[in-house]
């Protein structure tokens, strides 16, 4: 099992300067810990990790994957491989001829073995999860679920993925190469029918934006009866308004202050009578950085 947590996360800019986007919370629980015990409960017992932006964040939480009762071992990758040369540099570490590959940025509750099944039933070499979704990158499949190319379709891919480890045999070691734009489309063209699509009804939480981290997180916690993270040390004065807001770390909210539909990273100070609303407030080298949304 693979799960990629090693991207830069820039629509997420100016948060993922402080964290991965893995390591952000979500209503009490890292991303990258709801991840891990999804795939626990999915049978999964070891896991690799890769990973290369803000990796101490991701590290500090998952440690050796104990708490969550899997074996975690990483895959440290400088420069940034991409989707496709990421499962190349951990292939020695997964040491598998197929693997299950996950987003280690999103949330879903994806059946993974039926995925795996249907990867050996069908002897495709990539079979890919999909939701019915409208999207501008969609996987394009015939009826039999066939991949036939990627464009503007109805069939979202979640990051859910089987996959044949010799399909990223070949790729030149440390180079960046990435799978639906590059690697996939040659391997349809190659071979029609290696890629196949497993149809889902799957629930898929994305966090690209600020406004989806924002809504992932108050669908979770109004789920399981939680409320939106106050994380750890964190204060706020008596007099304060606090409404639909996330708080990290450290966080300080001043007297008479008033946050709402806000994400307030780690070691802000918000300075007491300040007003902020649908933004995100990050502690910078040069003082408070504010990031509307």
């Amino acid at each position: 099992m693979l799960v990629l947590s090693a991207g830069l996360a820039t629509r997420l800019r100016p948060l993922s300067n402080v964290r991965a986007k893995a390591a952000m919370p979500v209503a009490g629980e890292a991303l990258i810990g709801r991840i891990l015990r999804w795939l626990r409960a999915s049978g999964v017992r070891r896991a690799v990790l890769n990973l290369h932006h803000q990796p101490e964040t991701v590290t500090r939480v998952v440690g050796d994957g104990t708490d969550w009762r899997l074996q975690v071992r990483y895959s440290w990758e400088w420069p940034l491989l991409g989707s496709a040369g990421g499962p190349k540099r951990a292939l020695p570490l997964l040491d598998a001829p197929r693997f299950l590959i996950v987003n280690g940025d999103t949330l879903t509750n994806c059946n993974l073995e039926a995925v795996a099944e249907q990867h050996l039933d069908t002897g495709a070499r990539v079979t890919m999860a999909v939701v019915a979704r409208e999207v501008d990158r969609a996987v394009l499949a015939d009826q039999a679920g066939i991949v036939t190319g990627f464009g503007p379709g109805a069939e979202h891919f979640i990051g859910v993925q089987a996959v044949n480890a010799d399909v990223f045999t070949d790729l030149p070691e440390g180079v960046p190469h990435e799978t639906v734009k590059a690697l996939y489309p040659t391997l349809v063209a190659a071979q029609p029918g290696a890629l196949r699509v497993y149809r889902s009804n799957a629930e898929f939480l994305d966090v690209g934006t600020a406004a989806d981290y924002l809504r992932t997180v108050d669908i979770i916690a109004r789920r399981e009866g939680r409320e939106i993270d106050r994380g750890l040390g964190t204060t706020v004065s008596p007099s304060a308004t606090v409404r639909h807001s996330v708080l990290w770390d450290r966080v300080a909210v001043g007297n008479d202050a008033h946050l709402e539909d806000c994400i307030v990273a780690d070691d802000v100070v918000v300075a007491p009578g300040a007003r902020y609303a649908r933004c995100v407030l990050v502690h910078g080298a040069d003082g408070l950085v504010v990031a509307p949304f």
